[in-house]
């Protein structure tokens, strides 16, 4: 935990500047170098040899080479990459990249990209829930949500389940392999109530995108099982599954025996259209830049605790979760009709250590307390976060906080180190303890402040627990290896709280009981301190990859008090307006 405190009078954010369209820089430790060429990115790059292509993408410096492979490979258009991979220098293809969300930017006129938020958020997502030996986000159920977003309806089946045909896939009952059915209600670019199936006949966990219904009938091959109603009928034989000519082995329907349309007939060419489009890179909307950022100078009269916490979401972009924290009695509350009500305006900017703006973003803390509340809340606290993918390096940031209704203001202005976390060894993320943590509805997933994948997990700042206050204990382990004949990683999990030199508890998990089988793992657990007398403690967590004999370690302090005894208002998360 770090705390701002009571600081004299501070110059920030000096200067008036424009951000200048493609402005980005990486090299945080180089003077920027002036930039003597432009990229023409809403331009059609000239016609180049895709053998060369393929050849100058095999060159590309390793930054770059995994921002194009790993972090925008299918949202890029072709003509983007040709452009990108014909560029000279670092600094055009900072430039490139910086025009490439900029261009993809819904709101422009706003200090936020809401799409390169919402696509790296949609990779960490797809990381965490469809890893099946290969990182999820390159499943192919992990590119079908990182392209298009969750779907509006899920149809999950279990490898084995008994499934009803649909009569335009021939009707009757069969068993079936594990697979999902999604159903987007609208694409762009495509259109309505797309269906989108993937299956897993392997039972391996690796489903893979399908556009033959029949590819799930796991009794497509055993005679006189799971038989189509036709098939039972006499009107349809087995084997005609088979000599389909419109790339199904889905029994024939009822319209295909009639010789009518459906799956059977007419829509053969329009399936095979929507299946190569969905699997193409989603309509770009060109967008214009237009960022000033003012300068004031500013007196720190508030002071406010803050946090950040580091997770993987490729090689080569690192979710960063900024945490603020303010008391509420260093809040001004103003009493209107019964309700005593604080507002502070959040302003924060991360720059490279040569000035160059990387993030921006804003928001606003707003309590509401009753006058029968109001005493017992300024004893608690209000609590903020925004996460922002940041590369690895080394930035400042700058945070401001304005007291709305007695116009005081707190500053923080510190450094920012954003550590690499490799693809070639375990590593792990920060060690979150939490006062709140609980899996969040399928809406909710990855969105919203403290939602990290499927689970919201507020962290406490200051480490303190009371013994009758639940603490949540959140941590992701990357990079661990998966054996080729099992499709499973064998990894062992040592968990031990210590006070001083004593060990108070040690336990041992392997992973079979963590159940989760790829190279990443999500470790989440819920612990109470109840057992633990008032103190100061230590909770380290190793892990170990037994197929690698690699290990990793994570360890944080907290402090466990003795049980409340009175009324006290719980923290809260502020919520922007």
């Amino acid at each position: 935990m770090n705390r701002v405190g009571r600081l004299p009078f501070l110059l920030l954010l000096g200067g008036a500047f424009l951000l200048p369209l493609g402005a980005y820089a990486h090299d945080q430790d180089k003077q920027d170098a002036p930039a003597d060429k432009q990229s023409d990115i809403g331009k059609k790059a000239p016609t180049k040899n895709p053998k060369n292509l393929r050849k100058l993408q095999k060159e590309l410096a390793t930054p770059y080479k995994k921002w194009l492979e790993e972090e925008v490979p299918y949202i890029i258009t072709d003509e983007e990459r040709a452009a990108f991979l014909q560029l000279q220098t670092n600094e055009e293809r900072e430039q490139f990249i910086e025009a490439f969300w900029q261009r993809r930017d819904p709101t422009p006129d706003t200090v936020e990209n809401e799409f390169k938020e919402e696509h790296y958020r949609r990779i960490a997502y797809a990381n965490e829930r469809f890893a099946s030996g290969i990182p999820g986000w390159r499943t192919d159920r992990g590119r079908m949500y990182v392209m298009w977003g969750p779907p509006d309806e899920i149809e999950s089946h279990s490898s084995g389940s008994q499934y009803n045909r649909p009569m335009s896939e021939g009707g009757g009952q069969t068993t079936v392999y594990a697979f999902d059915t999604w159903r987007y209600r609208y694409m762009e670019g495509i259109g309505s109530n797309i269906m989108i199936e993937f299956v897993d006949p392997t039972g391996t966990g690796e489903y893979h995108i399908t556009m033959d219904p029949g590819e799930k009938d796991a009794m497509a091959k055993i005679p006189g099982a799971g038989a189509s109603m036709l098939e039972q009928m006499g009107m349809s034989s087995r084997s005609s599954r088979f000599t389909r000519t419109d790339g199904s082995t889905a029994p024939v329907g009822l319209a295909g025996a009639n010789g009518g349309g459906g799956l059977e007939s007419e829509n053969e060419f329009s399936r095979l259209e929507q299946f190569t489009k969905v699997q193409a890179p989603p309509p770009v909307k060109f967008k214009d830049l237009e960022e000033v950022v003012s300068s004031r100078i500013l007196r720190n009269q508030i002071s406010f605790d803050y946090r950040y916490d580091f997770l993987r979401i490729t090689g080569d972009t690192i979710l960063v979760p900024v945490t603020v924290q303010i008391q509420n009695k260093q809040m001004t509350f103003r009493n209107r009709d019964g309700v005593n009500s604080a507002t502070l305006n959040l302003f924060a900017r991360i720059t490279t250590l040569t000035g160059r703006i990387v993030q921006t973003f804003e928001d606003v803390i707003q309590r509401d307390f009753p006058d029968s509340l109001l005493e017992p809340s300024l004893k608690g606290f209000s609590i903020y976060q925004k996460a922002v993918p940041l590369r690895p390096g080394l930035y400042k940031i700058d945070i401001v906080l304005k007291d709305v209704n007695s116009g005081n203001v707190g500053v923080l202005n510190t450094r920012l180190a954003v550590s690499p976390i490799p693809d070639d060894k375990l590593d792990a993320s920060s060690l979150i303890l939490a006062d709140q943590m609980e899996p969040v509805s399928s809406k909710d997933v990855g969105v919203g402040q403290f939602v990290l994948g499927s689970t919201k997990v507020r962290p406490k700042l200051d480490g303190e627990f009371h013994a009758d206050q639940p603490m949540g204990i959140y941590l992701q382990f990357y990079n661990l290896k998966i054996d080729e004949k099992t499709r499973k990683n064998n990894m062992s999990l040592d968990l031990k709280v210590s006070q001083g030199q004593q060990t108070i508890s040690h336990e041992v998990k392997t992973g079979e009981e963590l159940k989760q089988n790829g190279e990443q793992i999500t470790f989440e657990q819920v612990v109470a301190p109840k057992s633990l007398t008032p103190g100061k403690y230590k909770l380290e967590i190793q892990a170990t990859d037994l197929l690698s004999n690699q290990t990793v370690s994570r360890s944080a302090d907290f402090t466990v008090t003795p049980p409340s005894v009175t009324v006290k208002v719980a923290p809260s998360a502020a919520t922007g307006r």
